[in-house]
């Protein structure tokens, strides 16, 4: 069946800007430690970079992610059975998304995405590859409510959550973020969902810090983009890629360093940064095995399976849904 139609759920203004893009850059701008959510740096070229960040040899929750899948595709096969519908969550590329695909004879795949262009030349491409199954990419963000499309409605359901995304947030919002998920897709719904652990630290850092300066190219995109889409003017020469690993909170903090004192404008507004502060632009918390287990249960998921990787340390968990019920 190929690609049915591209369903688009985003707000934008008459500029075409999205309109929680720019809520959010203000916001985190006049914040005392600027931070700018995680979802923004995918962009047309912040997606293109990513997906450069994932075939970098220090860049290995990919290459495990991948590896658990290749060798424990039957397993999971058994454990979702056939017939599902398979939701992505932040699927960009979809470069594993293949390998499920091809063990579990879905019903339909449904994509959703931030960015719209990395989304269709994806799901194109799935086409292509997978001709008679119906396939319904969703340009939305995926962290807030997205609506199903109709069609898969009443199938049963497979969320993918494929990349140690859900390490992006802290524990509140990941929570909010997974419980929601879980009334999206519904009772008899499972989850398959990547999980980063935590290992040594500098095998971490060098993840997120790599010698070619791609994660450090990536993350200045953020800049790059609020200039392109909200007229700004950010002098982005003037700022540096920094990762380092909190310990208190488990997670590796990336953040854009001011060089020296600067003013700008971004959409009209002005700005000003000290030398040495910094805008926080993405936490990648890793969870022990313990931490994920409850993180899962807290959201309404219950799990039933754990694939492991031990060198680096990465896990795919399949979860299912959890009937919601009030304390005695």
């Amino acid at each position: 069946m190929g690609v049915v139609r591209n369903l688009r759920q985003v707000d934008a203004d008459a500029a075409g800007v999205d309109i929680a893009f720019r809520a959010d850059v203000h916001a985190g701008l006049a914040q005392a430690q600027k931070a700018i959510p995680a979802r923004w740096f995918y962009d047309a070229t912040g997606s293109a970079l990513f997906e450069d960040i994932t075939a970098l040899p220090e860049y290995y929750p990919t290459r495990s992610e991948t590896d658990l899948l290749t060798r424990h595709a039957a397993d999971i096969a058994a454990a979702v059975g056939p017939d599902r519908a398979v939701v992505e969550l932040g699927s960009g590329s979809s470069t594993k998304t293949p390998l499920l695909l091809g063990a579990i004879a879905p019903a339909a795949y449904v994509p959703v995405d931030i960015s719209g262009d990395f989304l269709r030349d994806s799901a194109a491409a799935l086409a292509a590859r997978f001709p008679g199954l119906p396939i319904y990419p969703v340009e939305a963000d995926f962290t807030q409510r997205v609506a199903m499309p109709r069609e898969i409605c009443p199938l049963p359901k497979l969320g993918f959550f494929p990349g140690s995304t859900i390490g992006n947030m802290v524990a509140r919002t990941a929570i909010d973020l997974l419980r929601n998920w879980r009334e999206a897709l519904g009772e008899e719904s499972l989850l398959l969902i990547g999980i980063d652990r935590i290992k040594d630290i500098a095998v971490l850092t060098r993840a997120y810090d790599d010698p070619a300066g791609v994660t450090a190219a990536f993350n200045l995109n953020l800049l790059e983009r609020i200039n392109r889409e909200l007229g700004g003017d950010i002098p982005v020469d003037n700022f540096a890629h920094r990762a380092i690993w909190n310990d208190v909170h488990a997670r590796i903090e990336m953040h854009l360093v001011a060089a020296c004192d600067m003013d700008f404008t971004v959409d009209g507004r002005d700005y000003h940064m000290a030398a040495g502060e910094t805008i926080h632009s993405e936490n990648s918390h890793k969870y022990g095995p313990r931490d994920a287990n409850l993180l899962l249960r807290a959201s309404g998921w219950t799990p039933v399976a754990t694939w492991d990787d031990v060198d680096p340390a990465f896990a795919l968990i399949l979860a299912e849904a959890t009937a919601f019920r009030s304390a005695p």
